[in-house]
């Protein structure tokens, strides 16, 4: 990673702690609107980091969710549910 990628990540690392610390939504995007006043193009990196690491975080939770009911179905002896990514196929939601 170049000396813009780390930063950028770093700094949406510590911004999406923060998000989830005060319970701001919207605190990346206006942290996004201050970088990208003196860095455009640091700008476009972190808001890709932001997305990245709440995408990955998402996917994660869904996983562990999954696996946590599979889990418990075992242990009831049921068969182990079917994994439904969220989505417009899923009736589920």
């Amino acid at each position: 990673m170049s000396v813009v990628d780390d930063l950028a990540d770093k700094l949406a690392r510590d911004t999406i702690k923060a998000m989830d610390a005060l319970g701001d939504e919207n605190l990346p995007e206006q942290v996004a609107k201050v970088l990208g006043a003196s860095s455009p193009s640091s700008e476009e990196i972190f808001r890709a980091a932001v997305r990245i690491r709440l995408a990955e975080r998402r996917a994660r939770n869904f996983l562990n969710d999954h696996v946590q009911r599979a889990l418990d179905a075992k242990k009831r002896g049921d068969a182990a549910p079917q994994a439904l990514a969220p989505g417009a196929d899923n009736e589920n939601l």
